[in-house]
């Protein structure tokens, strides 16, 4: 017996729950579909929301040969075998085929290189999905071919609606008359998945005995029985990343491994741990110990070539690292003041002496006149304005208390005295 969350796949846009921005009335896929003009798209969006349903669904609505690749599974051998099989398919005028690759994010640059003279010259119509920013995972050569199309967590209503629709419709659920108590526990634990709703409501009604009703207990039960709680798409996702941040930032090297230790035990992408790691560098420990930065940098590096398992060690000793270095967060506060003085003067005039003069005309005006070459003075300094009137002598950086801050409090005063009241 198929999986209910197979069972109830749709068929139709006319059956597609949730998406309604892209596929409902005089949305811009709905419009691609109806024209017949179908560029090749990116879908973006959490795991369980619909993006390889609604792959297959475009695929039939444009009546169009569909070859799928995934990511995990296929190299550069089988990207190209599949484009030369769509080769073959180019003649009478037949539409191009279309080829999906599920989470392309995985497609290493290689294997995303091997596609783009096959999108570009419209052997094939690429639909893309992953869960991944792919801003930072497709290479800007193939992103720059494809239209990005965000696809969102299914709202309540949407999953309610599903839960009703298999009860209702489903071959095996609708011989059978369950009663379901409350909604609240399946909507939680499914965390806008429509996938996770569907193994979880197939679990509850496998277990259940007179009087058949699905209680929220029963769930919760079967849920921390059979279910990873750990969410990448849900609330608790964004909790143990919270944790661990705080744990990072607090100084505590063991809660900060626990907490990863949960993410990586719910199966988190490991560029998701790493890059939380960079931005813990200069967010909280900062000017503090500059090589943090450097080192989180080089795990992130180090991780996306080595892969699980072994990327666990790596990440541990840029944590341990991490969470047991001086903490600062002067540069973060320095570039939230300076926002916050530019959203207020950004209409303030660069003073002349810090001006570009590229032609004879601003050269007469005095761009650049007056302008003093720091590399020309005594110990590479000298002193003079550089900003405008309007925010001269605000101290946007202010250095804190640790040892790298109080040398660089140390020259700054060499430099500028009071000036900037460090």
């Amino acid at each position: 017996m198929r999986p209910l969350a197979e069972r109830m796949r749709p068929q139709s846009l006319e059956k597609f729950c949730g998406q309604e921005h892209l596929v409902g009335p005089g949305s811009v896929l709905l419009g691609a579909v109806r024209s017949g003009h179908f560029p090749s798209v990116i879908l973006w969006g959490p795991p369980g929301v619909g993006k390889t349903t609604l792959a297959h669904i475009l695929a039939g609505e444009l009546k169009r040969p569909f070859y799928t690749l995934s990511a995990i599974n296929s190299g550069v051998k089988e990207v190209r075998e599949t484009i030369q099989k769509a080769e073959q398919q180019r003649f009478f005028n037949r539409p191009n085929p279309i080829l999906f690759i599920d989470e392309i994010h995985r497609f290493s640059k290689s294997q995303q290189d091997s596609l783009l003279g096959a999108v570009e010259k419209g052997v094939i119509t690429l639909i893309g999905a992953t869960t991944e920013n792919p801003s930072f995972e497709v290479i800007p050569a193939l992103l720059s071919r494809c239209q990005v199309y965000v696809l969102q967590p299914l709202a309540p209503e949407h999953l309610i609606r599903l839960v009703d629709q298999a009860l209702a419709e489903d071959e095996e659920l609708k011989t059978q008359t369950i009663a379901l108590e409350s909604y609240d526990a399946l909507l939680y634990y499914s965390g806008g998945d429509a996938r996770k709703l569907y193994n979880l409501l197939e679990l509850v009604v496998s277990g259940l005995e007179p009087p058949w009703v699905i209680t929220n207990q029963l769930v919760k039960d079967k849920a921390q029985q059979s279910m990873a709680f750990y969410d990448k798409g849900g609330e608790q996702h964004y909790d143990l990343a919270s944790a661990f941040i705080k744990s990072i930032r607090g100084s505590d090297p063991n809660g900060a491994l626990y907490w990863m230790a949960r993410m990586i035990e719910g199966g988190e992408d490991v560029k998701f741990i790493a890059r939380r790691m960079i931005i813990a560098a200069s967010e909280d420990i900062g000017l503090a110990n500059p090589n943090a930065l450097l080192l989180a940098h080089t795990a992130f590096q180090a991780v996306k070539v080595i892969g699980w398992p072994e990327a666990r060690i790596i990440l541990a000793q840029a944590v341990v690292y991490l969470a047991a270095s001086p903490k600062s967060n002067s540069a973060y506060m320095a570039i939230e003041a300076a926002l916050e003085a530019a959203r207020k003067t950004g209409n303030a005039p660069v003073p002349l002496h810090l001006r570009n003069a590229p032609t004879a005309l601003m050269k007469a005006l005095n761009y650049g006149g007056n302008y003093q070459y720091g590399h020309d003075f005594p110990g590479n300094f000298t002193e003079q304005e550089y900003m405008p009137d309007a925010v001269s002598g605000n101290a946007f950086y202010q250095p804190q208390s640790n040892a790298a801050e109080e040398k660089m409090r140390q020259q700054l005063r060499q430099w500028w005295k009071e000036k900037y009241r460090y």
